[in-house]
C-alpha cells in the first residue's frame, strides 16, 4: 500500500472532525447561540467551558483540545480565544459589538462574489445582508477564495481610500477581514468581462 495514501486515510477523519467542529462553532458563536442555551456577552465572548457543556447537552461532544486545535488550524482564523473565553472574529448575525476601533483602510479592498449577484450589486452596492457589516478582503487572492465558495468567483475592487476620505468608517477584525456598513455603487469597480 502507498504510504501517502495510508496517511491521507488516517488523517481524513480528523480533518472531517475539525471541519465539523468549526462549522458548529460558527453556527453557534455567530448566528444561533440561543439554540444551545449559550449566552454571548455584548462583544460576542462566551466561556469555553460553558460552550463545551452546552454543546454536550445538545448532543455534540468535543474536547477542549479539539476546540484549541480548530482555533489553531483554521486558515481564516475565524475564532479568537482569550482568558478561557472564545468568540467568532466576525460574521455575526446576532447583536454583538466586537469593539473594533476604526481603522484606515488601504487604497483598495476586494469583495468576492458570483455572477448571479452582480445585477443586485450594480443596483444597490454592497449591503451587509444578514450580517452586521460588509466583509472585504485585503487582496484579490483572498476575495477569489471567498467568491469560490458559492461558484465561479467574481472579484470586485472597492475604492476604500475614497470611501474613507468621504467619511465611511472601516474596522479590521482580528483575522484581517475589513468591515464597513455598506459599499455604495460609486466606490465599486466591476471586472470588464
Amino acid at each position: 500500500m502507498d504510504e501517502g495514501l495510508a496517511t491521507d486515510r488516517s488523517t481524513a477523519p480528523d480533518e472531517r472532525r475539525t471541519v465539523k467542529i468549526s462549522k458548529y462553532l460558527s453556527k453557534h458563536l455567530r448566528h444561533q447561540p440561543e439554540r444551545i442555551g449559550l449566552h454571548l456577552d455584548e462583544a460576542g465572548w462566551t466561556d469555553i467551558d460553558a460552550l463545551i457543556d452546552a454543546a454536550r447537552r445538545h448532543g455534540f461532544r468535543f474536547t477542549r483540545a479539539e476546540l484549541d486545535h480548530v482555533v489553531a488550524v483554521n486558515d481564516k482564523q475565524r475564532f479568537a480565544v482569550a482568558d478561557d473565553r472564545i468568540r467568532a472574529s466576525q460574521g455575526h448575525s446576532v447583536d454583538v459589538d466586537l469593539k473594533l476601533p476604526p481603522a484606515t483602510p488601504p487604497a483598495y479592498l476586494y469583495h468576492g462574489t458570483v455572477a448571479r449577484h452582480l445585477d443586485a450589486i450594480r443596483a444597490e452596492g454592497l449591503r451587509p445582508m444578514n450580517r452586521h457589516a460588509v466583509h472585504l478582503s485585503p487582496d484579490r487572492e483572498t476575495a477569489t477564495r471567498v467568491g469560490a465558495r458559492r461558484g465561479r468567483p467574481v472579484v470586485l475592487s472597492v475604492d476604500a481610500g475614497a470611501m474613507h476620505r468621504d467619511g465611511h468608517i472601516f474596522h479590521v477584525s482580528a483575522n484581517g477581514v475589513w468591515l464597513t456598513a455598506a459599499v455604495p455603487r460609486a466606490y465599486l469597480r466591476f471586472p470588464q468581462h
